[in-house]
């Protein structure tokens, strides 16, 4: 069954009657199968992936990466502090990972200023939170595995003497 998430992973909008003719299965049964996939947790969500470029007056929300080395606590691990952090609205994706910090924090604001003032009133003061290390985005090229395209850019007039 594994087929199906493939497929709906890389186009969510694929009818069960479509996954059905590619798995060689009834659709009744792919439709069953999604549902308790969805019941079961294994399917959270269908989303959509968005060129933020191509999007005429975007807002220009302000996206940045955020590394922190955290203590761990006494029988619960990092469960119990990636749960405080990633329960901010600010916090979209938290990772915990290998390496030289524990958790990668994908955080979004309105602003430079409100990514900042998130960092260091609320993230950067909590109680078990060593160090934090924060990089913007400056631009996405790809994305769950799907190349942007780039707006079309304006032309400029040549400069002439």
């Amino acid at each position: 069954m594994k087929d199906i998430l493939e497929i709906l992973v890389n186009d969510a909008r694929t009818t069960p009657e479509e996954i059905a003719k590619l798995t060689g299965q009834k659709a009744a049964d792919v439709k069953k199968q999604i549902k308790k996939y969805e019941d079961g947790g294994t399917i959270v969500q269908y989303k959509a992936i968005i060129n933020p470029e191509m999007i005429e007056g975007n807002q220009n929300l302000v996206r940045a990466l955020i590394e922190v080395s955290i203590t761990p606590q006494k029988d619960v691990g990092f469960d119990h502090i990636a749960a405080r952090i990633y329960n901010f609205s600010e916090v979209k994706s938290c990772y915990l990972v290998s390496g030289s910090y524990d958790l990668l924090l994908v955080v979004e604001g309105n602003s430079i200023q409100t990514v900042a003032e998130f960092v260091s009133s609320k993230l950067s003061s909590m109680e078990n939170v060593r160090q934090t290390s924060t990089h913007f985005l400056l631009k996405k090229y790809k994305e769950d595995g799907k190349v942007f395209k780039s707006a079309p850019r304006q032309k400029r007039l040549n400069i002439t003497y």
